[in-house]
Parts: C-alpha cells; sequence; structure tokens
C-alpha cells in the first residue's frame, strides 16, 4: 500500500485490499498452504514408491491387460473396479492402478505387467487426496466449497488491487528500487513491507493463473464456459456417439493398441486408461501424455479406441477439444505444465500466495499503532496536605 494516495479512487481501492483480505486471512492462508503442499505430490509419491516403480525383470511380452485386472479383483475383491490405470513406454515400468477401499481410502497399487503380481498396495496418495479435499472445500463439502470460493475471489481481488497500489506515481531510480527490490538488511517493519510489496509483484501473475483456474475448477458454470468459449463441447451426450458395449464379440489386446499408439505419438511416455467402466463400455478411453499427474497430463492427446476394432472410435471433434481444454486449466493449477520448471514456478507462488496475508496484516497492525502526541498544556496535579 502506498502512502498519500487521497484520491476517492485510492481510498476505495485501499479500503478493498485491505479490509476483506483482513476478513479472510486465516482461509486465504490455509488454502494457498494446503494447495503448495499438493504440488509435488507425484513427486513425493514416485519416492515413497521408488522400490516398484521399475519390475526387475524385462521378459518377453507382457500378459493381457484382463489378466492383469482380473488378477487385481482377485487379490481386492472387496474394491470396485480401479479408477484408472497408467501403462507405461518404458518396457521396465510397472503398472499403476488408481483405487479406493473402504477402510483405508484411496490408494495406489503397483503391479508387474510381465507376471500379473501385485508389487504394492500404497496410500500415500490419499493424504493428498484428503489435502486436496481441505485445499477445495476444508473437508466440508457444500458450505466449505462456498466459502473458499468466496475467499478465492477475495484474492482475485486483491490481486488486482495491489497491482494498482503498487504502481509508482512517477517512475523514477528511487520507485523502481522500491518496487523491485527487497531491502534485505531492513528493519523487520521494511522488510515486511517490501517482501509484501515487492514479491507480490513477482508472483502476481502466477497467482492470478491459480485464483483464476481455481474458481473454473469450483464453479462448473463457469468451467462450461471457459470450454465452450474454446470450441469444446459442454455436455457429454457426444459419449452416446461411441461404440456400444458387445459381450458376444471379443475385445482386441489392449497393450498392443497402446504400443500402436505410443508410435503415432512420439512425445507420449505414459497412457492413463479409465478402468471403472472397462467391462460395460464399447471402447477404451486414453490419454497419452508425456507425463500423468494425479489430475492432470502435460502434452496430453485423449484418444478413444473402438474396443472391438483397434481402431480410432469416430468422435466429434468438440469433445477432444473439451478433454484439452479440461486439462490444460487443470495443469495450470497443478503446475505441470511445462515439467520441474512449472512445478518450481508454481510451488514459489504458492508460497509466496501464503505470505501475502501474514505480510499484509502485519503492514496493517504497524499502522494503526499510532504514538499519542504529548499534550502541550499539562495542568500540575495539586498535592493534599493532611493536616
Amino acid at each position: 500500500m502506498k502512502k498519500g494516495n487521497k484520491t476517492t479512487f485510492g481510498k476505495v481501492i485501499a479500503w478493498i485490499h485491505l479490509w476483506p483480505s483482513l476478513v479472510s486471512a486465516l482461509i486465504l492462508i490455509f488454502v494457498c498452504l494446503t494447495g503448495t503442499i499438493i504440488v509435488y505430490c507425484d513427486e513425493i509419491i514416485d519416492l515413497v514408491n521408488k522400490d516398484v516403480l521399475y519390475v526387475k525383470e524385462i521378459k518377453d511380452s507382457k500378459i493381457p491387460i484382463d489378466r492383469i485386472l482380473a488378477n487385481f479383483k482377485e487379490e481386492f475383491p472387496e474394491r470396485k473396479n480401479p479408477g484408472y490405470m497408467i501403462l507405461y513406454k518404458d518396457p521396465s515400468r510397472s503398472i499403476k492402478f488408481n483405487s479406493f477401499d473402504k477402510d483405508k481410502g484411496l490408494r495406489f497399487v503397483y503391479m508387474d505387467p510381465y507376471t500379473g503380481k501385485v508389487l504394492k498396495d500404497d496410500g500415500t496418495i490419499h493424504f493428498f487426496y484428503v489435502m486436496a479435499h481441505l485445499h477445495s472445500s476444508l473437508l466440508w463439502h457444500g458450505v466449505g466449497d462456498w466459502i473458499v470460493a468466496i475467499a478465492t475471489i477475495i484474492f482475485l481481488l486483491e490481486l488486482i488491487t495491489g497491482l494498482v497500489l503498487w504502481w509508482p506515481n512517477k517512475w523514477t531510480k528511487t520507485t523502481r528500487n522500491q518496487s523491485f527490490k527487497v531491502k534485505w538488511n531492513a528493519k523487520f517493519k521494511r522488510l515486511n513491507y517490501d517482501l509484501h510489496n515487492v514479491l507480490g509483484f513477482y508472483a502476481f501473475a502466477i497467482c492470478m493463473v491459480l485464483t483464476v483456474t481455481g474458481l473454473i475448477i469450483s464453479f462448473k458454470p463457469l468451467a462450461q464456459l471457459t470450454v465452450g468459449s474454446f470450441g469444446g463441447a459442454t455436455d457429454h451426450s457426444w459419449e452416446k456417439q461411441l461404440p456400444q458395449f458387445q459381450p458376444e464379440n471379443e475385445a482386441v489386446e489392449l497393450n498392443s493398441a497402446v504400443r500402436r499408439y505410443f508410435q503415432k505419438i512420439p512425445n507420449a511416455e505414459a497412457a492413463q486408461v479409465s478402468t471403472f467402466r472397462m467391462d460395460s463400455s464399447g471402447y477404451y478411453a486414453i490419454n497419452f501424455a508425456k507425463r500423468i499427474g494425479l489430475k492432470s497430463a502435460e502434452d496430453s492427446q485423449p484418444v478413444f479406441i473402438d474396443k472391438y476394432t483397434g481402431k480410432d472410435a469416430s468422435v466429434d471433434n468438440s469433445a477432444l477439444l473439451h478433454e484439452k481444454i479440461e486439462n490444460t486449466y487443470w495443469a495450470l493449477h497443478m503446475g505441470t505444465w511445462m515439467g520441474w520448471l512449472g512445478k518450481l514456478i508454481t510451488f514459489t507462488g504458492g508460497l509466496i500466495a501464503t505470505s501475502l496475508p501474514i505480510t499484509g496484516f502485519y503492514i496493517w497492525w504497524g499502522r494503526r499503532k499510532k504514538t499519542r502526541p504529548a499534550s502541550v498544556n499539562k495542568t500540575p496535579q495539586k498535592t493534599l496536605k493532611i493536616a
């Protein structure tokens, strides 16, 4: 906040920047912090499971996917079909299943594609699942969703008004130094001001991206508007065009189909296959990408394959655009849009966003504690004498 701006516009901007943020500060800190923790979820999960990411022996051929799924169901009969599985171009990689257990929560199950054996049933993902719901709804679905959404809108207003207040009236050497440099050797009050003012400016762009994409994810009408604006389908009526389930016909082997598409899409290193309805649908829904994250993929390309011919299923282009656009705003929100650099920028932006309500509060607190001026004319106190 800049001093000396006494115009009506300046007062309104300062008021909007200050008071709504003070009211929502604790919620904003919590939402930003939990979101920041999630950024490196994929790397942490891989680190915890590094012993089962790769198989010990690469054989001549992989066993059919339907046998892999049958082995999964035998191993975990109490669980429903896994939500999806991830296959890799690298022949040494294991298969990863997304699964849910009523008692243990969300799990990742790793299986050997050559033997069909379960290598590990890991629950690290459940921590991030809980963290994601804390981030989006405070684990209070309904009311919590609205609380987080309102706090996010407030944060969007704070970013815009903060940029207005940051902008100097005149660009001079002094104002440039104050606007772009942190005075690290200054006293706490000045240092705190710089951390709010300068770091807030540098993180403005990524904070805007995270805030806007968060609102798109939170509000379905806004998501539909975003998808529709870029030509994507706004509903799922297009799914009726896809091949229907034919129990009397034999499905093509999925491994060979995936391998063929890996050759057609050279940048793809992983394939996320929807498995929740695999035993009742007439097509394979697969997302090929350079990297697959929990909620998004890098350089993704959705593909729908006829389950009985192995060829591309006829799908309207708007449906493919829907998948790509949805993945794009998820990738921007999760930080998976530019590999390790995108993650680093998102993580750093999240940390700064978490700090802004804190540093802003200390700026306000320091300015409200004004020393009272000493009285010029003090009336001397009379001394009472006791006889």
